[in-house]
């Protein structure tokens, strides 16, 4: 598979799309309380996707190798779930403490973004408050090592740089990947070091760059529902993600 650049035109639909995405995830990160049910966020989702007149790119999109669809428009996972937590099946309440990570992925006439956020439920500790600036601070990082004439693995290391000092660690085998005409497009975008390997960034490159940072162990554990991933020692992990395109100048974050 090889990467697939989008055209000024292209990136303007995504960046349209993005705009709807963060306003969503907005008002998504505002409802979360204590007592609210992770279906209740669920059904808002699919009601502000569609009051845009968009898509949700989640809802019943298969990967390679899963046994079935994935059942939601959100992938919503809580303290030790890292990602792909699935809101209308694990049906729970939301209780005051927890971290909630809130990953849609839109579709804006028929191209798509990806855009990631964790919140905090009520008062949560210093612990889990400093895992949430930790990781939103690697996105950055990484977002600002995606310039035209760097690699995939500048971001990567970028991102690593970040978390190390930190004392957490980056979770095991997860990683961003290119956006746009479909949910998981080339290249592939590691949140660890690889030397400052990997594909050159392009103009015209559309890529999703999510560091998903577990305060214990890097390991991780597949469920029983066929997504959910969580951390393999039950410590909490967060996650962030923005669409990210590669321009000329430097990029733009679409999903802002």
């Amino acid at each position: 598979m090889t990467m697939r650049l989008k055209t000024a035109q292209e990136i303007k639909i995504l960046r349209e799309g993005g705009k709807r995405h963060a306003e969503i995830l907005f008002l998504l990160a505002r409802q979360v309380k204590p007592g609210i049910s992770t279906m209740i966020l669920e059904e808002e989702a699919l009601r502000l996707i569609r009051e845009g007149g968009d898509k949700p790119a989640h809802l019943g999109y298969k990967p390679r190798g899963a046994k079935r669809p994935f059942p939601a428009a959100l992938c919503l996972s809580i303290n030790d779930e890292i990602v792909h937590g699935i809101p209308n099946e694990n049906i729970r309440l939301i209780n005051e403490g927890d971290i909630v990570s809130i990953d849609l992925s839109l579709e804006h006439d028929g191209l798509i973004t990806d855009s990631a956020i964790t919140v905090p439920c009520g008062v949560i500790d210093d612990e889990s408050q400093r895992l949430l600036d930790i990781t939103r601070e690697a996105l950055y990082a990484g977002i600002q090592a995606a310039k035209p004439g760097n690699t995939i693995g500048d971001i990567g290391e970028a991102i690593s740089d970040t978390v190390k000092p930190s004392g957490f660690s980056i979770a095991d085998d997860l990683m961003g990947h290119g956006v746009g005409f479909e949910i998981h497009e080339e290249p592939y975008v590691p949140n660890f070091d690889i030397g400052g390997k990997g594909e050159k960034l392009v103009p015209g490159l559309v890529i999703a760059i999510e560091p998903m940072v577990n305060i214990g162990s890097s390991a991780i554990k597949d469920s029983s529902d066929g997504y959910t991933i969580k951390t393999r020692d039950g410590s909490r992990s967060a996650h962030f993600e923005h669409t990210v395109a590669i321009t000329e100048k430097g990029n733009i974050i679409l999903t802002s």
